[in-house]
């Protein structure tokens, strides 16, 4: 059995085993090629992840609210009732299984942060049909320091990205289908269960929404192109069975469905409560009436990494310190800006559906920040983005020969073992080395 995941396929001698004779890429092969990914990448996580055995950074906020939720705290007030409630919910069934240490604070995070690198993989088969490219992606979103530290810390946004790389994973698996219905319909779920984590999973959903309803309305014009290729990001004949009503059922029902669950086992059925939740979720997501934080940044400087987030900085001795900071791998986000500048290119020159995709979800999940009227900021907002631009690097990396790709993954990871003494608490560093990597002022 075999699914057609893209109209282009990348030419690797690696993947004729892979292929069947249509240019599939075997779903069994891919199954297991995940699920190993998912293996591995889980344990690294989990390394080392009960240091420091105290609340890092936000912790401070969404495990006491987990807590709560177990009867551990005081019902009243509510703790942390600006947020959705589903990553909490997450922490808070970690601790009814581990107890309430450190592990088990953070644990959820490393499911979800593995569950988003077998995403990525899943979203470069969609994309680049192929083996070779979607392991690479998968590796390099790894090893974008960002996606590591964040997973190894209980907070909401790891929830929001792995369930939304999740759907955007199904969203381009039905791109090319005659009937993507089954596959839009896990993408909305997946998609409500991202916003149900935190309202920014809001903006892949809606990026999926507008490439929907931009390809239906050109059709409906009855638009063309005068050169037809097969890799067109656009093409008349796409979702022939695909109506508005299903649109409306898959990515707006099925989300609000999903997301609206979650709030269940907090406040019943009561329509009054779950309303009233989601008027004070939107009250604190539009308010600018907030004080000014040591480590918040604009988003125009996030690409850039100009001011990383420091989560924890303990002095161990005069000489030795417990470091974490999510900055991101220079040596990935950096070189990701000049392969989606060619993004845009392939999209504007040869209206490539791969370049037009990666594109639409990157900037989809970033440009979105620059129109809230929040005053308060971080680097780890553009965790979506820099996870993606890991799809934008290898539809670069594919036009050289494959020891290219391999030789810019061994790069990737040299710079991510080079930030480890600041990226796990459990390893540890001296102010020395510290001061050796932080090339920057505004890092420090």
């Amino acid at each position: 059995m075999a699914t057609k995941v893209s109209a282009a396929r990348y030419d690797d001698d690696d993947d004729a085993d892979d292929a069947a004779p249509d240019g599939a890429v075997s779903v069994r092969r891919s199954l297991l090629t995940a699920l190993l990914i998912f293996a591995i990448a889980h344990v690294l996580l989990m390394v080392g992840l009960a240091a420091p055995p105290k609340f890092v950074f936000d912790e401070v906020h969404y495990v006491p609210a987990a807590r709560q939720m177990l009867g551990l705290a005081p019902v009243t007030p509510q703790l942390n009732p600006m947020h959705p409630p589903l990553a909490k919910e997450l922490i808070a069934l970690s601790i009814r299984t581990f107890g309430d240490n450190a592990f088990a604070w953070r644990y959820p995070g490393t499911v979800l942060g593995a569950l988003a690198v077998v995403a990525i993989y899943l979203c470069g088969l969609a994309l680049f049909a192929a083996q070779l490219p979607a392991i690479t992606a998968a590796l390099l979103a790894f090893f974008n320091q960002m996606l590591f530290v964040q997973a190894r810390t209980a907070m909401l946004d790891i929830g929001a990205l792995g369930f939304s790389l999740l759907a955007i994973a199904a969203f381009l698996f039905s791109f090319r289908q005659r009937r993507p219905q089954f596959a839009l319909a896990l993408a909305g779920a997946l998609f409500g269960l991202a916003v149900a984590c935190k309202w920014s999973g809001l903006f892949p959903l809606l990026t999926a929404l507008v490439i929907v309803a931009l390809i239906k309305l050109l059709q409906h014009w009855q638009t063309s192109f005068g050169d037809p290729e097969p890799t067109d990001w656009y093409q008349p004949e796409q979702w022939p069975q695909l109506s508005w009503a299903h649109i409306l059922l898959c990515l707006v029902v099925m989300p609000a469905v999903c997301y609206l669950a979650t709030f269940v086992p907090l406040h019943g059925l009561s329509v009054t409560a779950i309303f009233e939740a989601q008027r004070r979720i939107f009250a604190d997501s539009v308010t600018t009436a907030i004080a000014g934080h040591t480590y918040m940044s604009a988003w125009p400087s996030w690409p850039l990494l100009v001011r990383p987030v420091w989560f924890l900085f303990d002095k161990v001795s005069d000489a030795d310190i417990a470091a974490v900071v999510l900055l991101g791998n220079p040596l990935v986000l950096w070189p990701a800006l000049p392969a989606l500048a060619v993004c845009v290119r392939d999209f504007v020159a040869t209206r490539s559906a791969a370049a037009f995709l990666i594109l639409a979800f990157y900037l989809g999940c970033y440009l979105p920040w620059a129109l809230l009227p929040r005053a308060l900021s971080f680097l780890y907002y553009y965790l979506p983005s820099a996870t993606l631009a890991s799809l934008a690097l290898v539809h670069v990396l594919m036009r050289f020969p494959r020891w290219v790709m391999w030789t810019y993954v061994a790069v990737a990871i040299l710079g991510f073992i080079v930030m480890l003494p600041v990226s796990a608490a459990f390893i540890g560093t001296t102010m020395q080395t510290f001061t050796r990597l932080m090339l920057f002022q505004s890092w420090i």
